[in-house]
């Protein structure tokens, strides 16, 4: 199920590796967009006989105006999304949420160029489309996972499973550069052909629960087994709650039996949303800047070429896609998540410290990269994965609601939204203060992320401490 992932990270990679070669000499701002010099004369005529730019500042500050438009209008969608997939069929809103966005960037990139249509209203509308309709993976994608996987191994599988967006962005980055030298316009017709041959595979081939091929639900049998109800009780729980768990699946195929969807701020009043949802807020605005200004910050920090400096960055992705899977492996020998998100954190305001100072090393670099990877990208993956399913299916609407693809929503489209916000804050500090206080606002913004969690990680630990205690006496 890796390729139900975060497919926007294909598309929007092209994107950001456009981006990156804004600096080359051999790249034209050619109406809007970026063309590569291929030593033919077409380029040139076109800048000679359309200017939709005065200065590359211009065009460098609407590609900015994009990327702020684009998050915005994501984070909206997925308050909607979420909604939407606990009430519908999440095949039917997935397929049709790859199949649509596919061919909205085929359009933006594409079809413009060949049509020679350039209109900066025209870009900016089809982005808020793109955004709106990409919305529609992650909460549906997580539900999906929820129906078949356990919370037992739930933080180590969607621990591995999140790594699809950082895989996304990797894959996304590599398409286009390798068709780039051809044409801006053909990056975006090859991630799109992608997007869309995903979005008619899912249609067809992806089951969104057991049932849909007889197979009973999960944990329909742990109120037999006492061992499985221990290592199945919801990480997010009712202490008071009866340890009977199940996981009911959110699209089962009995339309009799299927639970009724939650609303929105019922989904907003369950323990945790609001905590997590503000800490995942300041989180992934320290990771998406990385995402969005690590390879202009290596670029121009240090003098490296763009597209040495964007093959760099990757590391940040690898390092997250370890920090994910580890951290949520060792979550769930605990059976206990804020703990370790904490930890994590309070690691990684150390690695934004050392990573502010890396030396003019490309070996350095990465490495601290990668630790800094590992400690920002692995809890914001667990947040945005497992612990969405744990607050969709804790006690409160266990067997009586549709929860998850609702609260995932909500998390998620909160951290859009301060992720959104910190695009703008990015640029205006680095403008103004230098790369070294974007380094102290990032150490902010993870400290703030501790104190959001700090209430759900002092309960935890009290209960671990609790239940040491019972282990001791029972032995």
């Amino acid at each position: 199920m890796a390729q139900l992932g975060d497919w926007s990270g294909v598309t929007w990679s092209s994107m950001r590796k456009l981006r990156v070669y804004r600096g080359l000499p051999s790249v034209l701002i050619v109406c809007g967009c970026l063309e590569v010099e291929a030593g033919v004369t077409h380029a040139l005529q076109l800048w000679n006989s359309s200017h939709l730019f005065p200065n590359a500042e211009e065009a460098t500050l609407f590609l900015g105006t994009l990327d702020s438009i684009f998050l915005f209008s994501y984070a909206v969608g997925l308050f909607v999304s979420g909604i939407v997939g606990d009430r519908l069929n999440l095949r039917w809103v997935l397929s049709f949420g790859m199949c649509s966005s596919a061919l909205v960037v085929f359009s933006f990139g594409t079809l413009t160029e060949w049509l020679h249509f350039y209109n900066k209203w025209f870009y900016c509308c089809l982005w808020v489309v793109n955004g709106l309709l990409q919305s529609t993976g992650w909460p549906c994608v997580v539900a999906v996972m929820g129906n078949w996987f356990g919370k037992a191994g739930r933080g180590f599988v969607f621990g591995l499973w999140s790594a699809c967006a950082s895989v996304g962005n990797i894959l996304g980055a590599f398409l286009a550069s390798c068709v780039l030298q051809y044409g801006y316009e053909y990056a975006f017709l090859v991630t799109a052909s992608v997007q869309f041959a995903g979005g008619v595979i899912v249609f067809f081939g992806l089951l969104t629960s057991p049932k849909e091929v007889g197979l009973p639900e999960l944990g329909a049998d742990e109120d037999e087994v006492s061992v499985e109800e221990d290592a199945n009780r919801p990480l997010m729980g009712n202490d008071d709650a009866d340890d009977d768990d199940r996981n009911y699946s959110i699209q089962a195929t009995d339309n009799d039996n299927q639970p009724k969807a939650i609303g929105f701020f019922q989904a907003c009043c369950l323990p945790g949303v609001v905590l997590y949802s503000l800490a995942y807020a300041c989180l992934k605005l320290v990771n998406y800047s990385f995402f969005f200004w690590l390879p202009f910050y290596l670029s121009n920090n240090f003098g490296w070429k763009e597209a040495e400096a964007d093959q760099l960055s990757i590391w940040y992705d690898v390092g997250g896609i370890i920090g994910g899977t580890i951290q949520g492996l060792i979550s769930d020998v605990l059976q206990k998540r804020a703990p370790v998100l904490a930890v994590s954190l309070l690691f990684a305001v150390g690695s934004l410290f050392g990573y502010s100072r890396s030396p003019n090393s490309k070996p350095i670099n990465a490495v601290i990269m990668a630790i800094t990877g590992f400690f920002i990208g692995g809890p914001s993956n667990m947040i945005s994965s497992a612990i969405s399913a744990d607050l969709g299916r804790q006690d409160l609407v266990k067997g009586s609601s549709e929860a998850l693809a609702t609260v995932t929503g909500i998390v998620d489209g909160t951290g859009s939204i301060g992720a959104a916000v910190g695009q703008y804050l990015v640029s205006l500090i680095q403008e103004n203060l230098k790369w070294m206080w974007v380094f102290y606002f990032f150490i902010l913004m993870t400290s703030s992320t501790i104190l959001f969690i700090s209430p759900l990680t002092v309960r935890e630990i009290r209960l671990l401490l609790h239940e040491r205690r019972l282990r001791m006496l029972a032995e």
